[in-house]
């Protein structure tokens, strides 16, 4: 699974960790996390989000 980066904070959303703080659980792929999901550090929705190369 594909880690994605923020592009306003440049926090880095891995699907092996998940963001249980948000009540996603690991193993979530990127592309599955809600539409609702926002950046954990900034609020940054998901479209400010890329996929790291």
């Amino acid at each position: 699974m594909d880690k994605y980066r923020c592009t306003i904070c440049n926090y880095e959303y891995d699907p092996e960790v998940g963001d249980l703080d948000n009540g996603v659980e690991p193993g979530t792929s990127f592309e599955n996390l809600p539409d609702d999901w926002r950046c954990p550090v900034c609020g940054a929705l998901k479209k400010y989000f890329e996929k790291e190369e």
